[in-house]
């Protein structure tokens, strides 16, 4: 049984493929916003020495947090990558050299915000699937006519060229979290008549990530891994649907991707993607940029009558909170499965790969505290995570900090 067990365990750290790249063990580095580019979004020092030192932990693949293909397509945060002209081909170049030279293996996670941004960030008018607003970002987008779908599709493909040239190892497709291809697949959102519309027998709306999965291809090869990160569900009142992420599922099956992440939820309700043991509220009320004040009464109000309010509906900290909806995914491709969200101990991660929940597992927060972690989990099986989902670190990627774990710090 000890025998069996060690065996187990050391699954982890078994080398295995996502397409034609072998990783050194089954635990990846999920894309973590880093905050560390200026406003041109070119990466500073501290990005690549962030990437350089992952790289010497020995984790098996990391994803970058996601990069703007497109001026227009940037998030608020005003120090977000982007990879969005070949100007900057050459500083990731100088990044992915140092990950390669110990060894590791990286990914840059490619995306367009869509409605999930403002005017003040992209410069322009923010644009959408369709004119159905966000309830937490505000714009009233404009509704992308099918020429302008057609260019930010080839966008994506120019970004993910870029990556390649650029020395990654394959990028990460983002269409979770309600970024611009997650709202032209949730019915909820699109309700477009043309071309990228809801498919009428899916259920969903697939054309749009159809044609850029499609486009990269032609643009990098058949042979640059293409990694898809999907959320299971989301909060809305018209949610996403189990048999809904079976088709997507089994869409991405047919399009012979490289790896499919599950995670969960969109930005309106972030909570749901990056569940804590509770609410950083104060932090929350001095660093968001929609619920910050220095006003003591609307303080008082949001603090004691709004947050009582919207509380129920936040999803809490729980183990793997995700697993169940990657062993559905698992039941409908033989496409390798990456799974995110609250692996916390070695024990919990070698079950789900032992019992083939899943293929890899991801970590996002226990990275941000422990750099080092996979040589922790190598020397201890009864290793936890330090990580206290206090989500202190998500709150303040608001902020004009760059991404660190706040833990015993004040902020």
């Amino acid at each position: 049984m000890a025998i069996k067990k060690r065996e187990l365990m050391e699954m982890i750290f078994k080398p295995t493929n996502i397409g034609n790249i072998t990783l050194e063990n089954r635990i990846i580095r999920s894309a973590t916003y880093e905050g560390m580019s200026n406003e041109q979004g070119i990466s500073t020092e501290e990005y690549l020495n962030t990437y350089t030192r992952l790289a010497k932990n020995n984790i098996g693949a990391i994803i970058t947090g996601f990069a703007y293909i497109s001026k227009g397509g940037r998030a608020m945060q005003p120090k977000q990558a982007g990879i969005d002209d070949d100007s900057k081909i050459d500083v990731f170049q100088s990044m992915t050299d140092k990950v390669h030279s110990q060894n590791g293996r990286i990914f840059m996670q490619i995306a367009h915000c869509g409605r999930q941004t403002t005017e003040q960030a992209t410069g322009s008018v923010v644009r959408g699937a369709s004119t159905k607003r966000s309830s937490y970002f505000g714009s009233l987008p404009k509704q992308l006519s099918t020429e302008e779908a057609l260019s930010i599709i080839e966008k994506f493909a120019d970004a993910a060229k870029r990556c390649k040239k650029a020395g990654f190892d394959g990028v990460q497709i983002h269409a979770a979290h309600g970024y611009l291809i997650h709202q032209f697949i949730l019915p909820s959102i699109n309700s477009r008549k043309d071309i990228y519309g809801v498919d009428p027998e899916k259920g969903i709306g697939l054309h749009f990530l159809k044609s850029i999965i499609e486009r990269t291809k032609e643009k990098c090869g058949k042979d640059f891994p293409i990694l898809i990160k999907v959320s299971s569900g989301d909060d809305y009142f018209n949610g996403f649907k189990r048999n809904q992420f079976i088709q997507l599922i089994r869409f991405l099956d047919e399009m012979k991707v490289d790896a499919i992440e599950v995670s969960y939820g969109t930005m309106d309700h972030a909570l749901g993607i990056f569940r804590g043991e509770k609410v950083p509220l104060d932090v929350v009320l001095e660093y968001n940029p929609k619920y910050k004040t220095n006003n003591s009464i609307v303080r008082f109000l949001r603090k004691n009558a709004f947050y009582p309010f919207m509380k129920p509906r936040i999803k809490m900290f729980s183990p793997m909170y995700n697993l169940a909806y990657a062993k559905i995914a698992k039941q409908h491709t033989q496409i390798p499965i990456i799974c995110v969200g609250g692996f916390r101990t070695k024990q919990e991660m070698s079950d789900a790969l032992e019992k083939k929940e899943t293929d890899f597992i991801s970590l996002c927060r226990p990275f941000i505290c422990e750099p080092d972690l996979i040589k922790k989990l190598k020397a201890n099986n009864a290793y936890k995570s330090k990580c206290l989902n206090c989500n202190i670190c998500a709150v303040m990627c608001d902020s004009p900090n760059p991404t660190k774990c706040y833990f015993g710090e004040a902020v």
